[in-house]
């Protein structure tokens, strides 16, 4: 299968994870909307919205960049109909918008604890269910969130109970929509990696450049990424997925063109949060 005249509407994707999966996305000639706030560039992070649309016509698809916040209910609902009208459809929604603070509890920001609750939660419910409407004429219609799955080990619920909220939340949502929506024939699932992904966010928040030179690029999360959304909506869906797992699952156990650093061996990455 091919993503080939497929449309994907995303949160965020200005950067990192978002972008590699639509740059894979793109060299199938995909559409690929982006709802993301970032129109100009930020001090310490690279791209917008409109250089990663350029990225991705330069790959070979067709983009469409939409400023705006998913936090926003109208501009989620035009964000839909933009898509809509621009492509005819939309096949695909990535939840990829995402805020990460691992403050303690008693240290996190009763602001930034609804922001991740804002953005990450309810974002991610108000986006697919803005979009389902519009999946159901999709021949294969999938809902893909980037999110872990849930892992009630105390050690995870209390390392970050903010955060740890607001990303089960992504995921008991997108696990709530397949049910609901099963009848429908619209996959929804989660995907999570093994291990750390070199991002802004692992490098400003997580460890910097040592857990960077100990991570994967953002390549392994696109390449699994695909592989999620091509295959048949009606009996794939209600997983929370692991992107190693699913690239093995289509044969692939050699990931060592993944790492940031060429060469580091498998046993000296970092670990992701919230796996065992």
């Amino acid at each position: 299968m091919s993503l080939a005249g497929k449309t994907i509407l995303m949160s965020g994707g200005s950067r990192g994870i978002g972008l590699a999966i639509a740059l894979r996305a793109a060299a199938d000639g995909a559409n690929i909307a982006m709802l993301a706030k970032t129109d100009t560039p930020h001090p310490r992070l690279e791209g917008t919205v409109h250089t990663a649309a350029e990225a991705i016509r330069a790959a070979g698809g067709q983009a469409l960049p939409i400023v705006g916040d998913v936090r926003d209910d109208s501009q989620v609902t035009e964000a839909v109909m933009k898509t809509q009208g621009e492509f005819g459809g939309i096949d695909i929604v990535i939840n990829n918008a995402s805020v990460i603070d691992l403050s303690r509890s008693l240290d996190l920001a009763a602001k930034k604890y609804d922001l991740m609750q804002d953005v990450n939660v309810r974002g991610t419910f108000m986006l697919s269910r803005a979009a389902v409407p519009v999946l159901r004429e999709s021949a294969n219609p999938h809902i893909l969130s980037l999110s872990p799955p849930l892992n009630l080990s105390p050690k995870w619920l209390g390392a970050h109970t903010g955060y740890t909220l607001a990303k089960y939340g992504m995921t008991m949502a997108t696990l709530g929509l397949a049910a609901e929506f099963a009848d429908a024939g619209i996959a929804a699932n989660t995907l999570w990696p093994r291990t750390t992904i070199a991002t802004a966010a692992v490098q400003n928040l997580l460890g910097g450049d040592r857990v960077m030179a100990a991570s994967r690029t953002a390549d392994i999360y696109a390449d699994a990424a695909y592989s999620v959304i091509i295959k048949p909506a009606a009996s794939y869906t209600g997983q929370t997925l692991i992107v190693e797992d699913v690239l093995e699952a289509d044969g692939i156990t050699d990931f060592s063109k993944y790492a940031a650093v060429p060469g580091t061996p498998d046993d000296r990455l970092f670990p992701d949060i919230f796996l065992d």
